[in-house]
């Protein structure tokens, strides 16, 4: 059917993407996995208060999910988590050890039985808590990394390999946990062991660097009765980042290492396809796989410059097969079984599903979670990937989002707003998959610019290395360079330009708005906005030295972190901004936006915050998605002279 096309303004097209369809369709599938013949994997529930379930696809292609609210599948390891269950076959069903998020603790559970806990609950601090648990059940234990805090501050913590008895005995006994590992490292990767069972292989490294600084490849002997031996180090260094480690079938060691400024895939110390692209990312997660070793000495690869494609590598000839299909993104959740490769895959115009590459034919399938659009895709927005020149004619990567819809087009000679999205990290990057959120903007008339400014990952080491010293400067530089640039090639209204990010992103923001005058708002969510209280107890352990990196030691510039704190130049503000805070945050804490605020107070600057209880670092609950959304869009509507309908108007106060 032929669409007639109507002319309103920009900002103003009614659209079917409301903030309730944008927000039931926020997460995607993670920690995939084979039980058996069996691919499971944890899903999102942001209708049940933001859990995480566990979900199985049965070998006749039914699809189920297990553990019903309350059970939440989320671990705390190093505040992001990372994987949270492993699973055998046995008879009379699988049996599954998951982390429950809610106090951290193991459980055990089989299909038809109530979960029991594995391990104990700690008065201490943040408690004790698991992540990657690798069940080994020819020795009664489940094998994990193990973060046990000392005392009450968020540094008095210990990391550690550790084995768990299966049969419970440790509920209710911390001495029946078995260490496999001291704790001379602060950080470690759960342990990879040899198909003889006879070697182990973890990533440790130690403050101030962070994983994708510099890591360590750690390897030891396992002794008959499972204990670890003094363990040696086969790669890495303070400027080499290995990111993750495995075995073949063949004993061989995997391993992918950065140490030619890409991180690329190394076998027993030789390089196996040598190229300027990645073959891993950065390590925010215990447990991300991006390659996975198959029977047949083949290896699954996630790989890409930018986007990401998963394929098959051959070690010995170093070429690489893609496989086929609409994906243009993977994220680390790789797994095999024989020939059969799980993987999870998005594209510009599908979100996240669970895919199946069958190795052998080159065959593509969905086999769980799988897309369905939740409108006509029509009114999904067209993204383009672009590349602008920053200061000095450095490159910059973005993505651009222009305005979309299929009914409805700008007045001639009237330019459309934009936003500019900052991504979090910041040693992070913006997968270009469809987004909600960025479709919720464009199909009314507002155009989004993702910004992979210097310092986001994909693009290589010397990329990444952009932002050492220069947090505050180089991304509010880049950011501002593509905004400005909308606006000259005459793609975007200079007068109705906007910025936006979460947690790091968050911060260039707030930075954006205290030190440039190109934006005419902002929206700031979970932000850091002091960097003197941030780096000084107000943050978790993993990234109290992150600092030390991105702004340089306190110790020496301590002007360096007054100048570049927002929360110090509250009075250079003079856009309007929206402030989006969750309560229970341990990496961004509210205390920084309070602290903000204050200073914010009396000086007549337009201005919103909301906080949110039960939400943390990164918003799960669909209520939270749904006001954030509508506040933000209502900020942009009075900001710009936007008259979006159906949407809430949010208080602004000076």
């Amino acid at each position: 059917m032929r669409r007639t096309v109507q002319t309103l303004a920009y900002g103003s097209w009614p659209s079917p993407i409301d903030a309730e369809t944008a927000a039931a369709h926020d997460g995607r599938p993670e920690d995939v996995g084979f039980v058996g013949d069996e691919v499971w994997w944890s899903a999102p529930r942001p209708a049940e208060g933001g859990r995480r379930t566990l979900v199985r696809r049965r070998s006749d292609g039914t699809e189920e999910a297990v553990l019903p609210a309350p059970w939440n599948v989320r671990s705390r390891v190093i505040e992001y988590g990372g994987r949270a269950w492993g699973a055998y076959p046995a008879d009379g069903g699988p049996r599954v050890v998951f982390v429950h998020f809610d106090d951290q603790r193991l459980y055990a559970w089989t299909p038809g039985s109530e979960p029991r806990p594995l391990t104990p609950l700690s008065p201490v601090g943040g408690g004790v808590r698991w992540a990657d648990p690798r069940p080994r059940p020819e020795r009664g234990e489940v094998w994990c990394v193990l973060e046990e805090f000392t005392g009450e501050g968020p540094g008095d913590v210990r990391r550690v390999q550790a084995a768990v008895p299966l049969d419970g005995s440790a509920a209710d006994d911390r001495g029946a946990v078995r260490e496999l590992t001291d704790d001379r490292h602060r950080f470690v990767t759960g342990a990879r062991v040899s198909p003889d069972g006879r070697r182990a292989a973890w990533i440790a490294w130690d403050h101030p660097r962070m994983p994708w600084d510099g890591t360590e490849l750690l390897v030891a002997e396992i002794g008959p009765d499972g204990v670890f031996g003094e363990p040696r180090t086969v790669a890495g260094g303070p400027e080499e980042s290995v990111a993750q480690a495995d075995w073949t079938a063949a004993g061989e060691l995997l391993w992918a290492s950065d140490r030619t400024g890409w991180w690329n895939l190394y076998r027993d110390g030789k390089p196996l396809c040598p190229r300027e692209e990645e073959f891993a990312d950065a390590l925010w997660k215990i447990g991300q796989r991006w390659f996975t070793p198959l029977d047949n000495g083949l290896i699954a690869v996630v790989h890409g410059r930018g986007a990401t494609a998963l394929g098959i590598l051959d070690p010995e000839t170093g070429e690489v097969v893609d496989a086929p299909g609409p994906w243009t993104e993977f994220a680390p959740a790789l797994a095999a079984d024989g020939e059969r490769i799980a993987a999870v895959g998005a594209g510009p115009h599908r979100g996240y599903e669970v895919v199946e590459l069958d190795a052998r034919t080159g065959h593509t399938r969905v086999i769980g979670a799988p897309h369905r659009d939740a409108v006509d895709p029509a009114h999904y927005p067209r993204p383009e990937v672009r590349t602008f020149a920053g200061p000095g004619g450095r490159e910059i990567h973005a993505h651009l989002y222009p305005p979309h819809h299929p009914e409805f087009t700008g007045p001639a000679g009237e330019l459309p707003p934009y936003v500019v999205w900052a991504h979090g990290g910041p040693t992070h990057r913006s997968p270009l998959v469809l987004d909600l959120e960025i479709a919720y903007f464009t199909s009314r008339g507002i155009g989004v610019v993702e910004v992979d400014y210097g310092g986001s990952t994909g693009y290589g080491r010397a990329y990444r290395n952009r932002l050492r010293g220069e947090w505050g400067v180089v991304d509010v530089e880049d950011c501002a360079a593509v905004a400005l640039a909308l606006a000259e090639e005459g793609l975007a209204d200079r007068d109705r330009l906007a910025v936006r990010g979460g947690s790091a992103g968050g911060w260039t923001a707030a930075a954006s708005l205290t030190s440039t005058d190109v934006y005419a708002c902002g929206t700031v969510i979970y932000p850091i906005l002091d960097l003197a209280g941030w780096g000084d107890g107000e943050t978790h352990d993993f990234e109290s030295r992150y600092l030390e990196t991105l702004v340089g030691p306190y110790a020496e510039v301590p002007e360096r972190y007054a100048e570049r704190s927002p929360a110090e130049h509250a009075d250079r503000i003079t856009a309007p901004f929206l402030l989006l805070q969750g309560l229970d945050d341990a990496i961004c804490p509210p205390v920084q936006c309070e602290r903000f605020l204050e200073r914010m107070a009396g000086r007549g600057v337009p201005h919103a915050y909301l906080a949110f209880e039960g939400e943390g670092h990164g918003f799960r609950r669909a209520e939270t998605m749904v006001r954030a959304l509508e506040a933000e869009l209502s900020l942009y509507a009075q900001v710009f002279g936007l008259t979006p309908p159906g949407v809430p108007t949010l208080e602004l106060s000076g």
